[in-house]
């Protein structure tokens, strides 16, 4: 087994009680803890805390926003992230969605692809501890340098769903980050790619009461896959007819019937569940499919999340 990541802070787990746990991951088998950033944690706090609980558990963003921090912020706070955690620290940007951007943040959801390049480029040079002094197409930055720049280079991965983002991630940064798709799915999303570092968070419902696991993954998954990018995403990938019901529901305004007409192949296809033993195999057939960096996200099952996490681990 290559890698093996977990998406930390937990669900409704304050961060500072997630120290005994992280501090075991390494002798568990896991490789990396991944943030994220939507409504709960920033992305760097946890990590900047997970690194001094651990001395070898590789830490990343997936993914920060590239709109909801100024480039030259964004620039400061990977190369702290990267400073406290002795090099272990991946930034991992990408586009996020108008929800976050505009309707939480005040910001325009403008030209995501060129906002998300303009990014990627600036802060290549400003980590490199160049002096930044450019015109983008999407925001211009004038005389800014790091003050320290990070001792060992900053890699950086692009949160990635179709064609175009893939082969940027590919061209120009240090890999992609994806996320709601299948096992199945995992070659297109190669094939566009190339031999970067594919990373992936997988939605993880160790259950075996499936009726359950299908709700939960319904909701989310109309919530989810309802937005822009991700529709597109899925018709790329094919599922386009199979969620059509769905998609003509949400734009009617009928979220209730919209999650209802979620087919149950679907579900299983983005929602990882059963026994802790099926849930596990199944991540390995992500990996085994060409992920490099499997992220479990553990949804709530109503058992000890700790205790699932453990029993979760590649050598458990």
């Amino acid at each position: 087994m290559g890698r093996w990541g977990i998406t930390l802070p937990l669900t409704g787990v304050p961060v500072l009680q997630h120290r005994a746990l992280v501090s075991e991951l390494g002798e568990l088998g896991y490789t990396d803890v991944w943030s994220a950033e939507t409504t709960g944690t920033d992305a760097f706090t946890p990590l900047a805390l997970a690194a001094q609980w651990s001395e070898s558990i590789r830490l990343g963003t997936a993914i920060t926003p590239v709109y909801t921090r100024g480039p030259a912020l964004l620039a400061m706070s990977a190369a702290t992230a990267a400073e406290v955690s002795g090099g272990r620290f991946v930034l991992g940007i990408g586009s996020s969605s108008p929800a976050i951007v505009n309707r939480w943040n005040a910001a325009e959801f403008t030209e995501p692809f060129k906002r998300t390049r303009d990014t990627l480029r600036f802060l290549k040079a400003a980590l490199a501890g160049e002096k930044v002094d450019e015109q983008y197409d999407t925001f211009t930055v004038r005389g800014f340098r790091l003050e320290r720049k990070p001792e060992q280079k900053v890699p950086i991965m692009l949160a990635a769903l179709r064609p175009n983002m893939l082969r940027l991630a590919a061209k120009e940064a240090d890999g992609a980050i994806t996320n709601w798709l299948g096992a199945g799915d995992v070659a297109k999303v190669r094939s566009e790619l190339g031999d970067a570092e594919l990373a992936a968070r997988i939605f993880v419902c160790p259950t075996e009461d499936a009726d359950s696991a299908r709700a939960l993954g319904r909701m989310l998954i109309s919530t989810y896959l309802t937005v822009p990018a991700y529709a597109a995403f899925h018709d790329w990938l094919g599922r386009g007819e199979a969620l059509a019901p769905m998609h003509e529901a949400w734009a009617a305004g009928d979220r209730k019937a919209a999650n209802k007409l979620v087919p149950d192949a679907v579900v299983d296809d983005l929602v990882v569940h059963g026994s802790v033993e099926q849930c596990r195999a199944k991540v390995a057939e992500y990996a085994a499919n060409g992920v490099d960096t499997p992220i479990i996200a553990l949804l709530p099952t109503g058992a000890d999340q700790f205790d699932l996490v453990r029993a979760l681990a590649p050598e458990a």
